[in-house]
């Protein structure tokens, strides 16, 4: 077997991508989109009809006739139908991102994701095949809370630090998105080292401790491991509950025919949970304290606003190109 086929035996692969090619090869267990990853997507000409049933949906359905709100309206209806194709062709779950820019909105972030739901409903797909996609701020920590009370399960991403994966497990969060890669970026920036092994790579670590706290304490939070540089830190990490992966990196296990390294242990000796041992001053004290955790948190929802405000604006650039089409034409 090659590397791609014994990690599927020890871990659920999951693709990183929006790209439904892409998805049809490697055939993964879920998948998991983001806004920089759909922005993408929509370049693609395939996705050229989703993008104008998107846009007339939106224009339909919107309460401002601006195009700013139109297109921000067609964002969301893309992501729900890309997100509808991608389980056309995979067995599990999809990932959908609330919009970043609601971040530090718990109330927001719920209506959000409950309007995601209520469009993946409406096209047939029941809500226990997706995970509502949320910033690991405190904000979007309360509210995966609510929504996992509501059987609306949540995927809490940007998490870099212990503290953040502590508040998810106590939130009952369904599953985290620890960033490998991210994080070793950042200590190859700060630290002057660009040596780093699968063995003292600090993304793997952080990985290996909050994967051992949960198994050792019970919790029912998967983690699932991102953002990953190498398939070296893929192989490190076998064995994790489940890894999203990039085309690329699955294109490289898959032509690796070599034995897969040992990865996680199979096996986690048990230990008492603790009570509830982290309240919001807690958390923002100990995220605040790690340099790292806050500036890569708040590099990512920088990064993920970006592609979000990027998507609508190609969205609108469309919806403009058609409307001076349909005026061409009807003059």
């Amino acid at each position: 077997m090659n590397k791609l086929e014994q990690l599927k035996q020890r871990s659920q692969v999951v693709a990183d991508t929006g790209d439904i090619e892409a998805i049809r090869r490697y055939r993964p267990q879920d998948a998991t989109t983001n806004p920089s990853l759909l922005f993408k997507a929509a370049q693609l000409p395939q996705y050229r009809e989703l993008i104008a049933e998107s846009l007339a949906w939106a224009e339909h359905h919107s309460s401002h006739r601006e195009p700013a709100d139109i297109a921000k309206l067609a964002a969301m209806k893309l992501a729900v139908a890309i997100g509808a194709e991608i389980l056309q062709l995979v067995p599990g779950v999809v990932s959908t991102e609330v919009d970043a820019r609601l971040s530090f909105d718990t109330r927001a972030t719920i209506d959000y994701a409950r309007r995601l739901i209520a469009l993946y409903e409406a096209a047939g797909v029941a809500r226990e095949r997706v995970l509502i996609k949320i910033a690991s701020t405190w904000e979007g920590i309360a509210a995966a809370s609510v929504l996992e009370r509501e059987g609306i399960h949540c995927n809490l991403t940007l998490l870099f630090s212990f503290s953040q994966a502590i508040a998810c497990a106590e939130a009952g969060v369904t599953l985290i998105s620890p960033f490998v890669g991210r994080i070793l970026d950042w200590h190859k920036a700060n630290s002057g080292r660009d040596d780093f092994t699968a063995a003292d790579d600090p993304g793997v670590l952080s990985v290996r401790n909050i994967y051992h706290y949960y198994k050792s304490r019970g919790y029912d939070t998967i983690v699932m491991g991102a953002s990953f540089r190498n398939t070296g830190e893929i192989e490190a990490l076998a064995g994790c509950d489940r890894l999203t992966i990039s085309p690329q990196l699955l294109q490289e296990l898959e032509e690796d025919g070599t034995a897969l390294a040992q990865g996680l242990p199979a096996h986690v000796d048990t230990e008492p949970r603790p009570a509830r041992t982290l309240g919001e001053a807690d958390f923002r004290y100990q995220l605040n304290s790690d340099a790292m955790a806050t500036e890569k948190l708040a590099e990512g929802i920088r990064n993920f606003v970006q592609d979000q405000e990027r998507l609508e604006i190609l969205l609108q650039g469309q919806m403009m190109g058609h409307r001076e089409t349909d005026a061409a034409t009807n003059s």
